[in-house]
C-alpha cells in the first residue's frame, strides 16, 4: 500500500489523488469479483465500506479526476446493465388473472373438464395472498444457496445473488440434514410498509426522489450493482413455491406440505396461507383477505389459488405462459376522477390506430396516472367520451388504466363528439376499418414511419431480442437518420461505428456497450425470433408453440411457404391443427409469408444471425421425444386435452392427421378413419394402456 493510502483525502495532492483513485478502482473491483462471482470474500463488509467511502470522498474533493471505471459510477446507474443472465432450470411463468367469482368458477370448471371430472368437491386449493413485490428464483445445491435471479422473461433472469443474500427470510443454508441435491425456490421480495415510509422520509430529507410505492422500492433496492445498498434496506422475502427439484427424499404430495417444508428449511412463508376444500371456502378466504388488506404491513393485490395436489399440478401442466393449476384472483380496481385533456392517436406496428386518453395527472392506487386506454373508436362512441369531460379512471394491478365512464354525461355545454380520424396521423395514408373488425388500420405499411419504428421497437423488446441500450428514443433517432431501417440493419451497426461516435451524446463507452449488446444477440432461440417478427396475433405463447412444433427456422419457413402456395394442402392443415392455432392465427401467419418484403427481411436476418433449434421440453430420455403422434377414438383413462398436453410435455409433436411421418397412432374406443389410415401406411398403433406404459403412466 502506497503513501497515498495512508493520507486523509483532504491531504492528497491532485497527483496523489489520481494514483489513489486508480488503486481503489482496482482493489474494489477485485473484492467485487471475490464477493459476487467466487463467493469467497477476503474482507469484512465494514472494510469494504471503508474502501468505497474513501473513493467517494476523494472524488468529491477532485471531481475532475473521477474515473470511467469508478466504483461510484455504478451506483444509481441502470441496474440491469451490469447483471449476468441466469437461465431458470424450470420455467418461471406468469399467472392468469381472475377478476370475478365467475372467473374463478370458470378456472375450476376448466380443470375439471381437462381431467374429465364431474364432481364438484374434489379440487382442493391452496389459497395465499398475492404479494405485490419482486419475484425471485433461488437455487440451492446440496442445501447451499448458490444462485438467485429475477423472474426476467420467465426463462432467463438477472443474477442478483449477492443482493438476495442480504434479504431477510432467505436462508444461506437449508435446515435439513438430507436436502435435495438441487432445488429452485420461488418467492417474492417485498418492502414492509413501515420501512417504506421511513425510507421515503429519509430520501426526501436528502433531496433524493422518493419511490412511488413499496413494489418499486423493493425492485429498486434488489436490482442494484452495489449490494451494500440492498443490505442497508430492510427487505423481506416470502417463499411460495418450488421449481426444478433433483434428488428428493420424502417428496411432499401436496402444495401445502411443500410450504410446510419451506418453513422448516428456514424460509419465511406467508402466515395467511390456507387450504380450501372447495370453491366456496376459497372465496370466503378471499373476502377475509380483502378486509384485512389495509391492516397488513405489506402490499397484496389479490389472492392466488393453486391446486393443492402436486400430482394433479403435474398432470395439468401449462398452457402458453401460465399454469393450468393456478390463477390470481385480483382485488377490485381502484378508481379516481380527473379531466380528459385530449385524445391522442398512436399507430402500432400492425398499423392499428389506438386512441389514448391524455389526462390531468391523478393518483390511482398509489400510482400517478396521466394516460389511459380508450381501446377503439366503438368504445369512445359507446361511452360518449369527449375532450374536456370529467371521467372516472380505473386501475387494477398491472392492467393499463382505463376510462370507466363520463361523470355527468347529461350536462349541457359539453364538447363535440369525438370524430375518429380516417387518415393516419403520421403518414397521411387512409385508415381503413375492415368489415367485422373493431380496429381501424393505416394502409401505409412500410412507408409509414410509425409502423416501421414500432416494428423495430418490438424487435428489440424484452420478449424478443432484448437488446439493452436500444430504447425507443434511439430507434426513432436511428430510423430518422437512416442508420436503422430494417431489423437486419441493427446487426450491421458495427460497420457504422464512426457515424455513431459522431452523434451527440454518444462516446466511446456508450457505443461499445451498444455494439456489445447487439453482438450478444446474434444467437437467439427460435421462439424469440418468431415473436420478434411482429406477426399479427403471434405473441410469446404462440411463438413457443410454433417453435416447439417446427423445431427449426428452416423447417418452419419451408412449411409456411408451402402452405402459402396451397391453403388447403397438408402444410396448411398441419399449421391449422396445432393446438391453440386456428384459422384466424394461421391466416395472419401465412399473410406474413405472402409478402415479398417480409421474405427479404428474413433472408437478410439469416445472413446476420444464428437461430437456435427449439429444444424438446422433456429430457432426452423420453421415449417419445421428437416423435409424431396422433390420437383417435375415445380415451377412457384421460381426456383428449390431457393426453395431447402430456405428449407435448414429453417432447412429442401431436398431429391431427396420419401420414408416413407419423410414429404412433394411439387408438381409443370407436376409432375411425385415422386407425384405418394408420393400418394402410403401416404406422405403429398403440392402445391407450400401451401408450401409458410407453410414457411411464
Amino acid at each position: 500500500m502506497g503513501k497515498e493510502a495512508e493520507k486523509a483525502p483532504a491531504e492528497l495532492s491532485p497527483g496523489e489523488a489520481k494514483t489513489e483513485l486508480k488503486r481503489l478502482a482496482k482493489e474494489i473491483a477485485r473484492h467485487d469479483q471475490l464477493y459476487h462471482q467466487k463467493d469467497a470474500p477476503e474482507i469484512s463488509d465494514a472494510e469494504y465500506d471503508s474502501l468505497t467511502k474513501r473513493n467517494k470522498a476523494i472524488e468529491a474533493l477532485f471531481p475532475s479526476l473521477k474515473r470511467t471505471d469508478s466504483p461510484s459510477a455504478r451506483v444509481g446507474a441502470e441496474p440491469a446493465a451490469g447483471f449476468a443472465k441466469v437461465r431458470h432450470l424450470h420455467p418461471m411463468l406468469s399467472l392468469d388473472n381472475a377478476f370475478t367469482r365467475e372467473d374463478v368458477a370458470d378456472f375450476i370448471g376448466k380443470i375439471r373438464r381437462f381431467l374429465g371430472r364431474k364432481d364438484e368437491a374434489d379440487i382442493e386449493l391452496n389459497v395465499e395472498p398475492k404479494i405485490d413485490g419482486l419475484s425471485a428464483n433461488l437455487r440451492y445445491e446440496d442445501g447451499k444457496f448458490t444462485i438467485g435471479a429475477t423472474r426476467g422473461d420467465g426463462t432467463v433472469g438477472e443474477d442478483i445473488t449477492a443482493n438476495l443474500k442480504h434479504v431477510a427470510g432467505i436462508p444461506h443454508t437449508l435446515k435439513d440434514p438430507k436436502p435435495p441435491k438441487l432445488i429452485e425456490i420461488r418467492g417474492e421480495v417485498y418492502f414492509p410498509h413501515d420501512a417504506f415510509f421511513a425510507l421515503n422520509k429519509e430520501r426526501e430529507k436528502a433531496g433524493e426522489p422518493v419511490f412511488a410505492n413499496p413494489r418499486n422500492a423493493a425492485a429498486g433496492s434488489v436490482r442494484q450493482l452495489d449490494p451494500t445498498i440492498t443490505k442497508s434496506r430492510p427487505l423481506k422475502f416470502f417463499a411460495y413455491a418450488m421449481g426444478e427439484v433433483q434428488g428428493w427424499h420424502n417428496e411432499p404430495k401436496l402444495h401445502s406440505e411443500a410450504i410446510d417444508r419451506l418453513k422448516k428449511w428456514g424460509f419465511a412463508v406467508n402466515p395467511k396461507t390456507r387450504v380450501a376444500k372447495r370453491l366456496d371456502d376459497a372465496l370466503e378466504l378471499y373476502d377475509e383477505l380483502a378486509k384485512e388488506r389495509a391492516d397488513l404491513n405489506y402490499d397484496i393485490d389479490g389472492v392466488v389459488y393453486k391446486v393443492n395436489d402436486l400430482a394433479l399440478q403435474n398432470r395439468l401442466g401449462f398452457v402458453g405462459r401460465a399454469p393450468r393449476w393456478a390463477t390470481a384472483h385480483k382485488f377490485p380496481a381502484e378508481q379516481a376522477v380527473t379531466t380528459l385533456n385530449d385524445i391522442a392517436i398512436q399507430v402500432g406496428r400492425t398499423g392499428a390506430l389506438t386512441p389514448v386518453a391524455k389526462l390531468e395527472p391523478i393518483t390511482v392506487g398509489g400510482v400517478v396516472v396521466s394516460n389511459a386506454t380508450l381501446h377503439n373508436e366503438d368504445e369512445i362512441a359507446r361511452k360518449d367520451v369527449r375532450i374536456g369531460d370529467k371521467v372516472i379512471v380505473q386501475r387494477a394491478g398491472d392492467v393499463i388504466p382505463q376510462i370507466v365512464s363520463v361523470v355527468d354525461a347529461d350536462r349541457k355545454g359539453r364538447g363535440k363528439p369525438y370524430k375518429f380520424p380516417e387518415k393516419c396521423p403520421v403518414c397521411g395514408s387512409h385508415a381503413v376499418r375492415e368489415e367485422g373488425e373493431v380496429v381501424r388500420r393505416c394502409t401505409g405499411g412500410l412507408i409509414c414511419p410509425a409502423q416501421a419504428m414500432e416494428r423495430l421497437r418490438h424487435f428489440v423488446s424484452r420478449g424478443a431480442f432484448d437488446i439493452e441500450g436500444l430504447g425507443y428514443k434511439h430507434i426513432e433517432a436511428f430510423y430518422q437518420d437512416d442508420l436503422v431501417k430494417t431489423p437486419a440493419d441493427i446487426f450491421r451497426l458495427h460497420r457504422r461505428r464512426l457515424e455513431l461516435l459522431d452523434r451527440e451524446g454518444w462516446g466511446e463507452s456508450s457505443v461499445k456497450n451498444l455494439l456489445d449488446a447487439i453482438e450478444a444477440r446474434r444467437t437467439i432461440p427460435l421462439d424469440r425470433f418468431i415473436y420478434a417478427l411482429g406477426i399479427r396475433q403471434v405473441g410469446e405463447a404462440t411463438a413457443k408453440l410454433l417453435a416447439r412444433h417446427y423445431h427449426s427456422l428452416e423447417e418452419w419457413q419451408a412449411s409456411m411457404l408451402a402452405a402459402v402456395k396451397d391453403r388447403e394442402g397438408a402444410a396448411y392443415q398441419d399449421l391449422n391443427n396445432i393446438d391453440q392455432i386456428g384459422e384466424s392465427v394461421a391466416g395472419d401467419i401465412l399473410d406474413f409469408f405472402d409478402e415479398k418484403h417480409n421474405l427479404e427481411a428474413l433472408k437478410a436476418l439469416a445472413k446476420e444471425l444464428t437461430v437456435e433449434q427449439a429444444q424438446a421440453i422433456a429430457a432426452t430420455s423420453s421415449p417419445v421425444s421428437g416423435k409424431t403422434v396422433v390420437f383417435t377414438g375415445a380415451l377412457t383413462k384421460m381426456t383428449r386435452d390431457e393426453a395431447k398436453a402430456r405428449a407435448e410435455t414429453l417432447g412429442a409433436k401431436v398431429a391431427s392427421s396420419v401420414s408416413k411421418k407419423t410414429d404412433y397412432v394411439i387408438v381409443g374406443e370407436d376409432a375411425g378413419s385415422k386407425a384405418a389410415k394408420a393400418a394402410e401406411l403401416g404406422v405403429t398403433m398403440l392402445s391407450e394402456d400401451a401408450w401409458l406404459e410407453l410414457i411411464g403412466g
